[in-house]
């Protein structure tokens, strides 16, 4: 039955629509172009890809930032995937040709912008009924990033007070969410356009702050009774990393987990002086890396995987689909994503919309 699953499958075609990037820079590197359908080798199987997410460590592979894995160019990007399984490696079992399935594509998570993307069957999960391939495409990266910030790296105890910045994009818009279902007390969201704050609101967000307002620390404060929060999730870097550290109550957490802005983390002498050595603040700071979780503590990663999928299938989290675009339109999704014009996931179709 498998081999005939392998025979059927290859009845597709030897070639593929996928978005290249020769050279590292602005969005205009990623080009489409028709390439080979890539073959599943042992352990591994071959999605058709329905819908590929979009994500902002997209963005940093395409510019060279500082990322944990090398990049070798030429590549495809994109690490995100969901559709369904069209052929099956050696010695794969399942899940079958036919399933709907999400997964992280490649062996380090790239190669998701494409008509066909390669990933280890031991990573792929069926999708849910109910649950659609664009909802599915944001789950592994953006959701699973905002439960482990949340639960291991911050945690998060119940009656607490959290500040998201971003709070209307991919990781930020499950990160509100997911604050409340933890029992946070209060959560902030942080948004730069009215529209962006009244989703964040919509989301369940108790407060919404402007973060290109000069004073909005002080409105934090203000809004927490002059105390500060207790978690800062912070993914802009630059300035706003400095600010955000001054929204910290006594014992606060900050966890970083990107640098929208692509500028360093700031810290000046006022605010180092206040953070190591004013004796009631007990603040720390703390990196996160999503794929050093999946590599070095899979048991939480694919915990706070699960906690998600069991979240969005019964309702508690919903999974706002922002833009959804063609894969030749992936350059226009990175520019959205690096000049904060998005408003919840952003989803590429690599294959013609019907009707």
């Amino acid at each position: 039955m498998i081999e005939e699953e392998r025979t059927l499958a290859r009845g597709r075609g030897d070639r593929m629509k996928a978005v290249r990037a020769k050279s590292f820079g602005t969005p205009d590197v990623l080009v489409l172009e028709e390439v080979p359908v890539p073959r599943p080798g042992a352990g591994q199987l071959l999605i058709r890809v329905e819908s590929a997410g979009v994500n902002f460590s997209d963005v940093k592979r395409r510019r060279n930032d500082p990322y944990p894995f090398p990049t070798t160019l030429p590549y495809t990007p994109g690490g995100e995937v969901a559709g369904t399984v069209e052929e099956l490696g050696e010695g794969v079992e399942g899940p079958t040709v036919g399933t709907p399935v999400f997964a992280l594509a490649g062996d380090d998570g790239s190669s998701g912008y494409a008509q066909f993307a390669v990933a280890y069957a031991s990573g792929v999960i069926p999708i849910p009924p109910g649950l659609s391939a664009d909802v599915a495409s944001g789950l592994v990266i953006a959701g699973s990033t905002a439960v482990l910030i949340l639960k291991e790296a911050a945690r998060l105890q119940s009656g607490e007070t959290v500040l998201v910045q971003g709070a209307a994009g991919g990781v930020g818009s499950y990160a509100v969410q997911v604050a409340k279902l933890l029992g946070a007390g209060t959560v902030i969201g942080a948004a730069g356009t009215s529209e962006k704050r009244e989703a964040v609101l919509a989301l369940g967000a108790d407060h919404a702050v402007d973060y290109t307002q000069e004073d909005w620390p002080e409105q934090v404060r203000e809004l927490t009774g002059g105390r500060g929060v207790d978690v800062v999730l912070e993914m802009a870097g630059g300035a706003a990393f400095e600010h955000s550290l001054s929204c910290l109550a006594p014992f606060g957490r900050a966890v970083v987990y990107g640098s929208t802005s692509g500028e360093p983390l700031r810290m000046g002498p006022e605010t180092i002086d206040t953070f190591f050595y004013d004796p009631s603040s007990n603040q720390s700071i703390v990196a996160f890396n999503l794929g050093l979780w999946f590599g070095s503590r899979p048991a939480a990663a694919v915990g706070a995987l699960q906690t998600l999928i069991g979240s969005v299938s019964s309702g508690r989290v919903k999974v706002p689909i922002g833009q959804v675009l063609p894969l030749s339109r992936a350059a226009e999704a990175h520019r959205m994503l690096e000049e904060r014009r998005t408003t919840g996931k952003v989803v590429l179709k690599p294959w013609p919309t019907r009707g």
